[in-house]
């Protein structure tokens, strides 16, 4: 098919007919090629080498087959048809290894290759590989930089068509201008969570949050801070902390908000205990702390009556009655309903010491073990028997002291029955019955 210029033809008597009833004119008087006389360019008229070419070229200028159900209109037959399949739900096409149904034969084609794995389409650039070749004449365009849509509304421009049409309806004011979007939010009133993770069966409706959630078992921190390196399980804690070292440039919609905001630069903490004297950043943590004096617990555990100050602790101690660990340790196996005692005993495995003694540099895993040690500098010791005025260091030895008092004996020796207030006393007792038995 090609298209040249043409002056309007004397017609002679012989096609005149022909020209009246068609509105084609035989091409060089041959009754075998046509051109279209009813173009309107004279000048870039087209010709065919049969009439029936030229006949379903003309259907490009008209569209003569109507949709009843929605009135739109298409230029071929075939096309309708595949239209109509919208409306009626069928899907004649079906992919033998899935049972998935396609309304065209092109899309059944192209999720066959998902099966297959067919990827014949290869960049030259980069070596990597397609299913389809619009997707690699897509892909090219991360080489050239062509972006070929263009926004005229503020300028952008988009490699991908899928991007400039999402990019378009922030314009519009369409509601979830992306269908990605879109389908999250459907799973807030489906309820569907179609993410789970293989380690605690937890499951979530987005991908994103199941990659978060994956971070508590393997104890990965892969954001570090370049300033002081200190790592992060998600960039959200990242950024936040980040702006310890550095005015961020942060907007807000709020004054109130740009406040809050810039106390973690300055390190204010405006919100004072009038008990204690301590302070916070933020109103909310002074009340949450102002329990502690005031012996309100909100939460309140209904299996066992326990109450709580916090809804942290309030929802790590449904985990007793649940029986939930959702803290894994890949090293060892074992399993922890806290966060808090996951991460202490990833410190056997790993080494880490970080609370030091800044009286003679011995390190320790857990903040309360320095505590403990801390009183064999200052001599202090702030737990007292109300029985007999002795004083003790750490609340265990005040427990196991007050069993003098009370003559508990916890501790029992299975061979003779003997009970022991100690632990160690039970034990070196144990060595007579082995010594007796050798």
């Amino acid at each position: 098919m090609g298209t040249m210029p043409l002056r309007s033809p004397p017609l002679p008597s012989l096609f005149s007919d022909v020209f009246a009833e068609t509105g084609l004119i035989p091409l060089n008087n041959n009754l075998h090629e046509y051109v279209d006389a009813r173009r309107e360019t004279h000048s870039n008229w087209m010709s065919f080498a049969q009439s029936s070419h030229l006949s379903e070229h003309q259907q490009t200028h008209t569209k003569p087959y109507h949709c009843t159900q929605c009135g739109k209109n298409f230029t071929t037959f075939n096309s309708l048809q595949i239209h109509q399949r919208l409306h009626t739900g069928e899907k004649a096409y079906h992919c033998l290894q899935c049972g998935k149904s396609f309304s065209r034969s092109g899309t059944l084609s192209r999720h066959q290759q998902t099966h297959t794995g067919e990827k014949p389409y290869h960049c030259l650039q980069c070596g990597k590989s397609f299913s389809r070749s619009s997707l690699l004449s897509e892909h090219q365009r991360i080489h050239t930089g062509e972006k070929p849509y263009h926004c005229t509304q503020c300028g952008k421009s988009f490699t991908r068509l899928k991007d400039f049409r999402e990019h378009q309806r922030i314009h519009t004011g369409e509601n979830f201008s992306r269908s990605k979007d879109f389908r999250m939010h459907q799973r807030i009133h489906t309820g569907e969570k179609p993410y789970h993770c293989s380690q605690c069966g937890k499951s979530f409706s987005c991908l994103t949050n199941l990659s978060v959630h994956q971070l508590i078992h393997t104890g990965e921190k892969p954001h570090h801070c370049s300033q002081c390196g200190k790592s992060f399980s998600r960039s959200s804690l990242l950024s936040e902390h980040q702006r310890i070292h550095t005015e961020c440039g942060k907007s807000f919609s709020r004054s109130g908000t740009l406040s809050r905001h810039q106390q973690t630069h300055t390190g204010e903490k405006p919100y004072h205990c009038l008990q204690c004297g301590k302070s916070f950043s933020r109103s909310s943590l002074l009340s949450e702390h102002q329990r502690i004096h005031t012996g309100e617990k909100p939460y309140h555990c209904t299996q066992c009556g326990k109450s709580f100050t916090r809804l942290k602790d309030f929802r790590e101690h449904q985990r007793i009655h649940t029986g939930e660990k959702p803290y894994h340790c890949l090293q060892c196996g074992k399993s922890f309903s806290r966060s808090k005692d996951f991460r202490m005993h990833q410190r056997i495995h790993t080494g880490e010491k970080p609370y030091h003694c800044s009286q003679c540099g011995k390190s320790f895993s857990c903040l309360t073990n320095l505590s403990v040690h801390q009183l064999i500098h200052t001599g202090e010791k702030p737990h007292h028997c109300s029985q007999c005025g002795k004083s003790f260091s750490r609340s265990s030895l005040l427990s196991e002291h007050q069993r003098i008092h009370t003559e508990v004996k916890p501790y029992h020796c299975v061979p003779c029955g003997k009970g022991f207030t100690r632990f160690g006393n039970l034990k070196r007792h144990q060595r007579k019955h082995t010594e007796v038995s050798l």
